[in-house]
């Protein structure tokens, strides 16, 4: 008999369309239904979803969708009960779904009161001698497990930019409405506002073009045997506002607000890159007074294009760590480096205000 798969997402903070990473999730379940000869439906919530299902209804799967304004934010109690509904209405083996921090919160849940099983931080799905196989990386993206459970449904929810995302013209959808009728207990939590930093003190930016390291070499002494920790900061976060990076740090630069040195103000454990941090998948990388350990390097794995600035030849990153090395003093560099994105800003500008 015929596998079945819903792909299942959400609509994002506009209200309106899914958010970037399901359209990498939609396009890994394309992919799995055609190898495996399966049906492919979708599910969709929100407090809108007629945009959402149109933006995905050239895959010509029968759409289920949950919507009104008890859906319209993340509660677990409303989005396990549409998700469950959604289940009920397609009997799907499998689920496939974008890893966000909504679905990562309501469907375990679900796994649960189903009986199935669910893997989550997943970064490829691919068929292995006919079964449908996942992979994730454990122990800070060290070791790779390949993962294939008898237990159905198995939920897989597919880590953002680990597959090319699905793409086409807007059409008109084969839409189900279902109602979902939820209990006063499932409305206690309630939504009060989003709470963000101003762009300007913002620097971890997933959607970045380019990601930005500083090691801990900007707060060290200089040729002129000080240290410039303000010149660095003004520097960095110059830098950060005409590229519109994002920003990490080594775990040395960090970590060094608990040794009584002289810190970067912005920098937090939440921009570590590499072993014990994060690892982010941003197009290009440019490390800055960093000398590229491996500890530190392992969190650049999906960084398509890596550049370094150090002063060391035989640092790390010489060693076939970076695509390409500049030996410079970062300083200099990062100073001249601004200039051309002021002057580059400034041509802009004239235009712009015309238009």
């Amino acid at each position: 008999m015929s596998q079945t798969i819903l792909y299942l997402a959400h609509v994002d903070e506009s209200g309106e369309n899914p958010p970037k990473a399901a359209y990498d999730a939609l396009g890994a379940a394309v992919d799995i239904t055609t190898q495996l000869g399966a049906t492919i439906t979708i599910g969709l919530i929100g407090e809108n979803i007629h945009s959402a299902a149109q933006a995905v209804a050239a895959t010509g799967a029968k759409i289920y969708g949950v919507q009104g304004p008890d859906f319209a934010q993340p509660r677990y109690a409303s989005d396990a009960a549409a998700v469950e509904t959604i289940f009920r209405a397609t009997s799907p083996q499998i689920v496939i779904a974008p890893h966000t921090s909504r679905f990562a919160r309501a469907l375990p849940g679900v796994a649960k009161r189903l009986k199935g099983s669910i893997d989550t931080h997943l970064t490829a799905l691919e068929i292995s001698n006919g079964a449908l196989t996942a992979k994730r990386w454990f122990y800070r993206q060290r070791i790779e497990v390949s993962l294939q459970r008898d237990a159905r449904p198995w939920i897989l929810l597919l880590d953002f930019g680990c597959h090319q995302p699905w793409c086409a013209a807007p059409t008109q959808p084969d839409l189900q409405l279902l109602d979902v009728a939820l209990p006063p207990e499932a409305k206690r939590t309630k939504f009060i506002g989003i709470r963000t930093p101003s762009s300007g003190a913002q620097t971890v930016r997933p959607d970045a073009h380019l990601l930005f390291v500083a090691g801990a070499g900007w707060t060290k002494k200089q040729s002129d045997g000080k240290t410039h920790a303000a010149e660095a900061e003004s520097l960095i976060l110059q830098f950060l506002q005409n590229s519109v990076a994002s920003l990490g740090g080594s775990k040395s630069l960090v970590d060094q607000s608990g040794e009584s040195q002289e810190v970067l103000r912005f920098m937090t454990h939440l921009n570590q890159v590499g072993q014990t941090g994060s690892t982010p998948r941003h197009p290009k990388g440019l490390s800055t007074c960093c000398h590229g350990e491996e500890p530190h390097v392992v969190g650049w794995r999906f960084i398509n294009e890596r550049r370094a600035i150090n002063l060391d030849p035989n640092c790390g990153w010489a060693r076939g760590k970076a695509d390409v090395l500049y030996v410079a003093d970062a300083f200099q560099v990062m100073q001249k480096l601004n200039a051309l994105l002021a002057e580059k800003q400034h041509l802009k500008e004239p235009a712009s205000a015309t238009a």
